[in-house]
């Protein structure tokens, strides 16, 4: 979470949600701040219900201290995680539980219209389910397959289909969601910050792939996700060309789902997704195998590079062809060991994706929770009101 120099009351709240800090006397401790200045800044969280008293900790003697947390239940957050073929969906607490959640083979190239009409009656189905409506909507956050400026949530140029170019994923919204935080990231960027928040807290440097219909990469750096400085960071390019002289290839035109599809529809294989891929690979049709495992390889001697350049901690493998299991993660693994630095790969894990296939909505659950809660805006807010 980012670090703030204000004395507002949500730099208390960033302690809170991350649970550095959560009685007067830790907070106190964590900040220097009197206990006056601690206590009013907790009235100003408490009095909207942004936190709620959640409960006292064991004492070895005297009163008991008592706890604070974010209240989960004031609200929902809706979670999007858009890929090339296939889109997944959420609704979950303010403290990014899955309450519900949903999925459907429509993706990027079905364009931004397609998929978000669908969303939203997709969303309005899952908020009626659990007893809730739009209204009590608080953020949203969304994952697409392509560089986001995240600072504004736009598009970037260019996109893998042309419809997505400069897109203000905002527009799709406001007209349901006016009063909505809303969140964009590229799609690896949302399971990376899924996995590293909530499945790889002991290693702080990670390099995050993910593979599907195509293929993206997401670095975290001493637990931060590093974007880039218009959100295109992790565009891994082919390892292979026959001059050096040429140009680079983005990985996915030469090893990705997409490539493994049209070479086996090219003989006579019923493809769509990267499920599919998976289904044939599970059944254990041999060309799909042979396929997924020589993409995997081309996939790791291209992360292998990306291993010496940032020296990660752990290489998590996800999305849908991560379901395939050791065959697939295998490939990856043995030519990022084989083509790798030797100090890179010392002590180096290269491992499935630990949450799956809800990696993609908890990341982008948490995408929304910052935002929501990001720091000076909940500052701006509690001041309006206290003043």
């Amino acid at each position: 979470m980012a670090k703030h120099l204000s004395t507002g009351s949500g730099v208390v709240l960033d302690l809170i949600r991350s649970g550095e800090a959560t009685t007067r006397s830790e907070l106190v401790d964590r900040l220097g701040w009197s206990r006056v200045t601690i206590g009013r800044r907790l009235d100003e969280l408490l009095e909207p219900g942004i936190v709620v008293r959640s409960g006292q900790q064991d004492s070895r003697g005297g009163r008991p201290a008592e706890e604070f947390a974010v209240n989960a239940d004031s609200g929902v957050l809706l979670a999007m995680d858009i890929g090339s073929s296939h889109t997944k969906v959420g609704v979950t607490d303010l403290v990014s539980t899955v309450l519900s959640e949903d999925e459907a083979d429509i993706g990027l190239f079905d364009g931004p219209d397609d998929i978000f009409d669908w969303a939203m009656q997709v969303f309005e189905h899952l908020l009626a389910a659990l007893g809730r409506s739009t209204a009590d909507v608080r953020g949203i956050g969304i994952g697409v397959p392509g560089p986001v400026d995240s600072r504004t949530g736009i598009l970037g140029s260019p996109q893998l289909d042309p419809r997505w170019d400069d897109v203000d994923i905002s527009r799709y919204l406001d007209s349901l969601m006016p009063d909505v935080v809303v969140a964009v990231d590229r799609d690896v960027n949302i399971l990376a910050v899924g996995e590293s928040r909530l499945a790889w807290q002991e290693y702080r440097d990670l390099v995050v792939v993910k593979a599907g219909i195509g293929v993206g990469c997401a670095f975290v750096q001493d637990g931060d996700i590093l974007r880039g400085s218009r959100g295109g960071a992790g565009q891994l390019s082919a390892p292979m060309r026959d001059r050096l002289s040429e140009p680079l290839r983005r990985l996915e035109t030469v090893a990705s789902g997409g490539t493994v599809r049209d070479e086996l529809t090219r003989g006579g294989a019923r493809i769509r997704t990267s499920a599919d891929i998976v289904a044939l690979v599970d059944a254990g049709d041999e060309d799909a195998i042979a396929a997924l495992e020589e993409i995997g390889e081309i996939i790791g001697y291209a992360i292998a590079d990306v291993v010496g350049l940032l020296n990660p901690s752990a290489v998590v493998i996800g999305g849908n062809l991560a379901e395939a299991g050791e065959r697939f993660i295998g490939s990856i693994r043995r030519a990022i060991f084989g083509a790798s630095h030797v100090f890179s790969r010392q002590g180096l894990v290269v491992e499935r994706s630990r949450l799956g296939s809800k990696a993609g909505v908890r990341g982008a659950s948490l995408l929304a929770q910052d935002a929501l809660f990001d720091a000076d805006r909940i500052s701006r807010i509690t001041r309006r009101r206290a003043g």
